[in-house]
């Protein structure tokens, strides 16, 4: 099983180790887009921290964020599954994990980056500014960048079995699963339900559907579930005590879309 996440805005402080070594990433058919990227980032934030500013999408109080890029070759680097501390990855809570646990999450998560491209949660980066929606002054749009490099690399990632889609959908835009590998991969919708005026209403959460997805991800690590395909991950979700709803696509070479829903938001 191999499960795509995004990234989270939120990052903890630069690591006490060694710097960043883009040779020790995984997927090294990413390494020409990552070094490409790499300097175009910092070649930005050294010309002009106003433009990039806003290039990155970062408000006044933010500003601080542009100098973080600006060490990106020489910050202390720490593991991805470290370094992201959104909602996803508060709930997820890889650090907690028992070692038979962790080991499968370093084998099968794999987060979306509009820096790296996609890295394993053991991958040591550096913490840095840089959404899969900015568009960098020579390259463009990274979503649109990033399209060609990852066709190339994905297919063999995701080899022959399940993929779990969690990405956001700016994420999607840099590799979207074609043919057989569409028909192995699920993507995942949280719905909130509740009772109005007797009348269940549905609605799609946004907070609570990361953290959702978070805890959906540690469930499925700590229970070693080893689905290989839609229906049967639809099953092993079941089983660990979740309401999924999904039916299998019309047309071949499509993706599974899942809902999870849920009564309680947390």
């Amino acid at each position: 099983m191999l499960v795509l996440l995004p990234p989270s805005e939120g990052k903890a402080a630069a690591g006490r180790g060694a710097p960043l070594k883009p040779e020790s990433l995984s997927l090294p058919g990413l390494a020409g887009a990552r070094a490409a990227v790499l300097d175009a980032l910092v070649e930005l934030c050294e010309a002009d921290e106003e433009k990039a500013r806003l290039v990155l999408g970062l408000s006044e109080g933010l500003r601080g964020e542009v100098a973080k890029n600006l060490e990106l070759r020489t910050a202390g680097a720490r593991p991805a599954g470290e370094l992201y501390t959104g909602v996803l990855y508060d709930a997820l809570d890889l650090a907690s994990l028992d070692t038979a646990a962790r080991r499968r999450a370093g084998k099968s998560l794999l987060v979306f980056s509009g820096l790296w491209g996609a890295v394993r949660v053991g991958n040591r980066i550096p913490p840095y500014r840089c959404a899969m929606g900015v568009k960098l002054p020579g390259l463009g749009a990274l979503g649109a960048f990033w399209r060609e490099p990852m066709a190339e690399v994905m297919p063999e990632a995701a080899g022959d079995g399940l993929v779990l889609d969690l990405r956001s959908s700016a994420y999607t835009a840099a590799w979207k699963p074609k043919g057989a590998v569409a028909e192995r991969t699920a993507s995942v919708r949280v719905l909130h339900s509740q009772l109005v005026d007797g009348v269940e209403k549905r609605s799609v959460v946004s907070h609570f559907n990361k953290a959702t997805k978070g805890r959906m991800v540690r469930d499925l690590l700590r229970a070693g579930a080893r689905p290989k395909g839609p229906a049967e991950l639809v099953t092993a979700l079941r089983d660990l005590g979740y309401m999924v709803e999904a039916e299998a696509p019309a047309r071949s070479g499509r993706t599974w879309e899942l809902d999870v829903v849920v009564t309680e938001i947390h």
